[in-house]
């Protein structure tokens, strides 16, 4: 395990359970970025990484 993991290991433990929509993730990464915007870039590549996550799979076919 990457020391970077330990928070994510932190919120599979605590929130692993839960169900949420994009539209709620996406609204808490903008509030984590207006509250620490040093983490803008990191967290944009993170939501276009995720939003482009099957892009791959649709040039596959």
């Amino acid at each position: 395990m990457y020391f970077t993991d330990r928070g994510i290991e932190e919120l599979e433990k605590r929130r692993g359970e839960e169900e949420v929509s994009f539209e709620w993730l996406a609204e808490q990464l903008r509030t984590f970025v207006d509250l620490n915007p040093d983490f803008e870039v990191p967290v944009e590549r993170l939501a276009t990484w995720l939003a482009r996550l099957d892009d791959d799979e649709d040039e596959d076919a």
